[in-house]
């Protein structure tokens, strides 16, 4: 269609090296281009040229003491992308990877991401290319305290409310919280992923991974099936992959890799939970000391790794949950998977699968979750945190993983439906991305040319 090739076009000209936004803009592009044959009133109201350019882009410099007394310097990025639904929504990311294209790219997928959760937030993303790997909890605290020193003005409990992403867990937050609060005066729901004693809610760190494995069942039950007795690979070690591996055993699955940034586990017997929660949000250290407890279990370094894609996809399995970051399964570890026995494929990560593995999967017709449908537990959770704040009330544990089962028991029947609908119903990432555009779309008509 020359509309969204033009579309694309432009948007390479106008947001030049951005290369992973170019690819979330044109992956919903390609894919809502049924809705758009079928509904031209989207063309005539401009909604794509409207969608794809974020509503506010603040860029700043961080400037902050190292432990040393020397001056460092870092950038500092919130993108508003869409309010259509509600206000931004969407988590800080401290890594150094992060620049504008990373951003934005997770920026518009949040979007709809937020919107096939049924509640009223709209889509935002930020971060640093701050590294907090390495720095002491002074030099953590001194980076967040800058950071929202410029953030604080663009941010509100109704306007924009930031959660964590990569980067930025329950000490960050708190950092970020303690902050915004001395330079308002204001105690309000402005971030979440709170300390439960201060805001925050219940089911919040693990919403993420539970939601992943919760979407994942809904689509084997949608075949007849259930992850019951499946054996699974995890990619990550952070609280996606660690969530989604407590859940995967509560729910008779047998999980048997993990993986961080400097290599990979697998574990033939399972991976041992209460072992890689020690030294992951404990000690925070490397997945290599796995073997000093169980030295049965295989290692492989980041060196070691197939020239073609990632070791922790090349073992047999039913199912894989990539939790990690955007890109880390290619289309050689898709096909390696397939191969492998794999039939469902629930994405923790934003985006973790290349084009080329996406459309394998699609191809093959098993049971694929994109991240916009399948990760989407954990904003869901971040608004019940919000609502919990508007009231000033706790739920309970169970209060909470009961909504959260219902969102995304509802995002799987949108995707599925709307899959239906448009003559594909194996293809959740045409139902996602349609059923998730369509919400905003329509809320962007209906208030008029803003």
């Amino acid at each position: 269609m020359p509309y969204v090739h033009d579309t694309i076009a432009r948007l390479q000209k106008s947001s030049p090296a951005q290369t992973e936004f170019y690819q979330a803009a044109e992956e919903v592009l390609e894919s809502i281009r049924p809705l758009l044959d079928r509904n031209p009133r989207y063309r005539e109201a401009s909604i794509i040229e409207r969608i794809i350019e974020p509503e506010r882009q603040i860029l700043f410099r961080v400037t902050w003491l190292d432990d040393q007394g020397k001056i460092q310097v870092n950038k500092g990025y919130r993108i508003q992308f869409n309010s259509a639904l509600g206000p931004y929504k969407g988590g800080l990311r401290f890594h150094p990877s992060v620049n504008a294209g990373i951003i934005k790219f997770l920026g518009f997928e949040q979007i709809f991401k937020n919107a096939l959760t049924g509640l009223p937030i709209g889509g935002g993303k930020g971060g640093s290319d701050f590294n907090p790997k390495g720095r002491s909890d002074a030099e953590i605290m001194r980076f967040c305290q800058s950071f929202m020193t410029e953030l604080y003005r663009h941010i509100g409990a109704t306007i924009d409310v930031p959660a964590g992403d990569i980067g930025v867990g329950a000490r960050e937050i708190g950092y970020l919280y303690g902050q915004y609060k001395r330079l308002t005066g204001s105690y309000e729901g402005v971030l979440t992923g709170k300390g439960l004693n201060w805001g925050g809610s219940l089911v919040r760190k693990e919403a993420t991974g539970y939601g992943a494995v919760y979407f994942a069942e809904n689509m084997l039950g949608g075949r007849s099936d259930s992850l019951d007795g499946k054996t699974c690979l995890v990619s990550g070690a952070g609280n996606v992959a660690i969530y989604t591996i407590e859940k995967l055993y509560q729910l008779g699955a047998l999980p048997v890799t993990c993986s961080d940034s400097q290599g990979t586990i697998y574990h033939a017997e399972g991976i041992d939970l209460e072992l890689l929660k020690d030294l992951k949000e404990v000690r925070r250290t490397s997945l290599e000391d796995y073997l000093k407890v169980h030295p049965s279990a295989q290692y492989i370094a980041v060196k070691d790794y197939p020239k073609d894609g990632h070791a922790v996809w090349r073992f047999p399995a039913q199912a894989a949950f990539p939790s990690a970051t955007q890109n880390e399964l290619t289309a050689a570890d898709a096909k390696a998977l397939l191969a492998n026995g794999v039939i469902c494929v629930s994405e923790g990560a934003n985006m973790p699968s290349t084009a080329d593995a996406v459309d394998l999967f699609l191809a093959a017709k098993i049971a694929y979750g994109p991240g916009k449908a399948a990760n989407a537990g954990g904003v869901a959770t971040s608004q019940l945190e919000m609502a919990q704040n508007a009231s000033m009330s706790m739920w309970s544990f169970d209060q909470v993983d009961q909504r959260l089962q219902g969102i995304m028991r509802g995002i799987y029947e949108q995707s599925a439906n709307t899959a239906a609908e448009f003559n594909d119903p194996t293809n959740f990432v045409l139902g996602a991305n349609i059923a998730g555009f369509r919400k905003v779309a329509d809320a962007m008509i209906e208030q008029g040319a803003v």
